[in-house]
């Protein structure tokens, strides 16, 4: 069993690299009091606004807050959004590495909040693929970090952006199984079948049964044993992590299956919960190899950060306390 004295420590010497589509999310703040006369919407009477870190970012932002040494490798666009996102990023002393596509726009999303709940949100981004040059310039970049910050980890954040394109996560995984180094993935629909032998592969139940074409989907062990065996023959997993929703986490890691159950005591707001379950889990796992404790933790801190307003990172001393 791990000693839980030694987290710290442990967590401290861990060196994780962070592959993935970063966003900037800004946070619109006001109260709704009317209806504008102009047509049937709401009024917000602004208050204030906050800028925090998303996407790939914020599962940086929750490695860094568990103590861990994190760098970050991402697409941003030349615009102030990528300056406002570097400057938080500086802020929380995380290592990033951007590579620069002047094409695109660094993906921001505006959540318009009136008493904690939200109004509308804005999206701005694009989501074609890397074009052949940066995609070039993006996998060089990445094989260089591999091999001179020789992380224990890479976990890949993809949101459908374009950065992992299937030839990014291809020559990524193929260096890192190659150097032994863990490999965990939140993925999404469109390469979701192109991370081959990932060591640990954590989509959620809307991604999974997309994937699959599974229209009424049974969340009982059999069913997701099922799920994990069409799985492996894909793409040869070495661990499934499947998310729930409120009904918790599933994992198989070809002997043991088995259903934990969510830890939040109140749910206030969802939003960046999956972010903090990838940076625990993978933290974890690398430091004790044990991926039933691994995911308990993971989903203990998914219960407290899904207990605060917008996407906020885990706070590792509650955690500690919640352990």
């Amino acid at each position: 069993m791990y000693n839980i004295a030694n987290l710290t420590t442990d967590l401290a010497n861990l060196k994780v690299l962070v592959v993935g589509d970063v966003m900037l999310d800004t946070y619109w703040h006001g109260a709704v009091n009317r209806i504008s006369p102009e047509a049937p919407v709401p009024i917000l009477e602004w208050q204030h606004e906050e800028k925090r870190l998303g996407g790939a970012a914020n599962v940086a932002l929750n490695l860094k807050a568990l103590g861990v040494q994190t760098h970050l490798c991402a697409v941003v666009g030349k615009d102030n959004a990528a300056n406002q996102l570097n400057s938080l990023l500086q802020k929380e002393a995380i290592n990033f590495y951007p590579l620069v596509d002047n094409q695109r726009p660094t993906t921001e999303k505006t959540r318009i909040i009136s008493r904690n709940q939200h109004v509308i949100r804005i999206d701005k981004e694009t989501t074609y693929d890397l074009d052949a040059n940066n995609e070039e310039k993006f996998i060089q970049l990445l094989k260089h970090l591999t091999t001179t910050i020789k992380p224990n980890i890479i976990i890949f954040e993809d949101y459908n952006k374009g950065a992992l394109t299937e030839m990014v996560i291809v020559e990524t995984l193929a260096l890192a199984n190659h150097y032994n180094i863990i490999t965990t993935v939140d993925p999404k629909r469109k390469n979701f079948f192109a991370f081959k032998n990932a060591t640990i592969f954590k989509p959620n139940l809307k991604e999974i049964t997309e994937a699959f074409g599974i229209l009424d989907f049974k969340t009982n062990i059999d069913a997701l044993q099922n799920v994990h065996l069409a799985l492996l023959e894909k793409i040869q997993h070495k661990i499934l992590c499947l998310t729930l929703s409120e009904k918790g986490m599933y994992y198989n890691n070809g002997t043991t299956s088995k259903i934990m159950p969510t830890f939040a005591k109140k749910i206030a707001d969802v939003s960046g919960a999956g972010d903090t379950v990838i940076a625990v889990l993978s933290a974890m796992y690398a430091i004790t190899n044990n991926i039933d404790l691994s995911c308990k933790w993971a989903n203990i801190a998914a219960g407290l950060v899904c207990e605060e307003v917008g996407t906020v990172p885990i706070n590792k001393y509650n955690l500690l306390k919640a352990l």
